[in-house]
């Protein structure tokens, strides 16, 4: 009976594995899903693949780009790409029903500038006719890819995105299991079967037996020694037992062998967290092309290659200096801007503008740390460098947050958390520099910027030579100059800017100031005057301001100072 059951057993069994192993191989579903982009009606300037369609792709995907004018594409934060195509026609794709792709055209600018070269893009390639790129989330956050020309033709509309199938073949693994189990089972049932079957009895002993067969049934379970008698019962238990032991271990091991990932624990997604405005491959190119275009301008002394990537503070003292060098020679250069190496960084967070990005470097013609104040005005802006900031010896920057995040920008006006508002820093350094003995001074703690001035001022006014002249001097902030970031203790690391005014007037009618040597002769060509003078000077400071609950003062950490202009009264 038992064989009539195991053989077909066996061949069902062997016919649900061939079926399950088909699905996998021969009737397997396309490796991967290809779907285009719907053709729209109306033309747009740039195209967004959408975070959304991006996301539901996290094994990656393949995206081809083709058009008869040039291929551009760009991608970042999804945050970012919206910024940059604000205002202009876009067409949007994203992802639709049963693996399709949508597209909407939203009205707006039929022309944009070109968008090669943004600060804004993670990376960027361009091709003529046909571009593949084989798109994979930079970093956690949402991001998308736009798509253009040269931002005045329409962009590409040929896209299509290819990706892994994650069409499954459900069945497939419970037949190979379930057909493993029937066929193991099959040969178990067939195994117990044979090894069962009682010899054949001699024809002079069947009578025997038959009517012995009670008593010899008996003493068979009651001794069990008889070699050649039949199994016992607790035998073919054992043999049951045994047989589905080893189904059990052939299908527990077929399971884990075809499930994958069965004995892998579930991933949990990471939280929410607020995400720097660039990222380190972003800021070592941001870096790169400003050092290149400072070193350049450097070089020629020509002011007007710094506005490219200079601005603010940064490209009003170079500028001073150029002019001052064209008239006197040996005029000391600025401090070289260097890309590399990178000490440390502090990077805002936000998806707003302007953003700020501070990083602090120290190239072979620097002999102190300088830092590098980049600030993004808007989003079709590329960073520029406000401030260049040497630090002073013996200080220390701040570090930035051990978990590689953004950090917070903090308003001119804000004193949260701080023992005083970043532009109340910038004033109080400027009193404390205009009145040297004011209250002002307990403010911050020693340092070789404001005892450098204070001791210039002094020597100036106490000077012989300049017993007939009236000297003032006066250190005025500038508050749109005023940028901070939140530090990882808590405090904020602020950059200022003051003007600095140094006046020198005649005490009587026929008084003269004398001018002859000096560079002043030289800016206003004349040796001596009898109306007076103002001397300009622009100062650059950074200052860290400690947290409201820390006992200790403000430094002045760093500073740089340019003259800017020599005017006569």
């Amino acid at each position: 009976m038992r064989n009539k059951i195991a053989v077909p057993l066996i061949v069902l069994g062997i016919l649900m594995m061939l079926v399950g192993i088909g699905q996998r191989t021969l009737w397997a579903p396309p490796q991967t899903v290809t779907a285009e982009a719907p053709q729209g009606s109306e033309a747009a300037p740039v195209a967004v693949l959408e975070a959304e369609l991006l996301a539901s792709r996290p094994d990656g995907a393949e995206i081809t780009v083709r058009s008869e004018d040039g291929v551009f594409l760009a991608v970042g934060r999804s945050a970012d790409v919206d910024a940059w195509v604000d205002g202009a026609a876009v067409t949007r794709i994203g992802a639709g029903e049963e693996d399709a792709l949508t597209a909407e055209t939203t009205e707006g600018d039929a022309t944009v500038p070109s968008p090669a070269g943004s600060d804004l893009w993670v990376s960027e390639e361009a091709e003529d006719g046909e571009l593949s790129y084989t798109w994979a989330a930079p970093a956690a956050g949402d991001w998308s890819v736009l798509i253009a020309s040269d931002g005045i033709a329409p962009a590409p509309t040929q896209i299509t995105l290819s990706w892994p199938n994650d069409e499954g073949t459900p069945l497939a693994v419970p037949l190979i299991i379930a057909g493993a189990l029937a066929a193991v089972l099959g040969l178990a049932l067939a195994f117990l079967s044979r090894g069962s079957k009682p010899a054949p009895p001699s024809p002079g002993s069947r009578r025997a037996v038959r009517e012995s067969d009670t008593a010899a049934q008996r003493i068979v379970a009651r001794r069990g020694q008889n070699a050649g008698a039949a199994p016992s019962s607790s035998t073919n238990t054992a043999n049951r037992t045994a047989a589905g032991f080893t189904a059990a271990a052939l299908a527990g091991g077929l399971a884990l062998s075809l499930v994958p990932g069965a004995a892998t624990a579930a991933e949990t997604s990471a939280p929410e967290e607020n995400y720097p405005v660039v990222l380190d491959g972003q800021l070592s190119r941001i870096l790169s092309s400003v050092a290149g275009t400072v070193q350049k301008a450097d070089a020629a002394k020509d002011a007007s290659l710094l506005k490219e990537r200079t601005s603010s503070t940064a490209l009003a003292l170079r500028e001073a200096n150029y002019a001052a060098a064209g008239k006197v020679p040996d005029t000391e250069a600025p401090a070289a801007v260097a890309a590399s190496p990178l000490l440390t960084d502090l990077v805002s967070t936000g998806t707003g503008f302007p953003r700020t990005v501070v990083a602090v470097t120290q190239g072979e013609d620097n002999t102190v740390p300088q830092a590098l104040v980049l600030v993004q005005a808007s989003a079709r802006e590329n960073y520029k460098l406000v401030s260049a900031i040497q630090m002073l010896p013996g200080t220390t920057f701040p570090q930035p947050p051990a978990n590689g995040s953004g950090v917070e920008a903090v308003a001119a006006d804000s004193a949260e958390g701080l023992k005083l508002a970043p532009q109340a820093a910038v004033d109080a350094l400027a009193d404390a520099l205009t009145n040297p003995e004011g209250g002002n001074k307990e403010t911050f703690a020693p340092n070789s910027f404001a005892e450098a001035v204070t001791t210039f001022q002094a020597e100036v006014t106490a000077n012989p030579d300049n017993e007939f002249a009236t000297i003032t001097f006066k250190h005025t902030p500038v508050p749109s100059d005023t940028r901070a970031l939140r530090t990882a203790d808590g405090g904020a690391i602020v950059f200022g800017y003051m003007s600095h005014n140094y006046s020198s007037v005649p005490r009587e009618t026929g008084d003269s100031i004398n001018l002859e040597g000096t560079i002043y002769e030289t800016l206003t060509g004349e040796k001596n005057t009898e109306a007076g003078i103002d001397v300009t000077y622009g100062e650059a400071v950074m200052i860290y301001v400690p947290p409201a609950s820390d006992t200790g003062k403000a430094e002045v950490i760093g500073a740089a100072q340019e003259l800017l202009s020599a005017t006569l009264k």
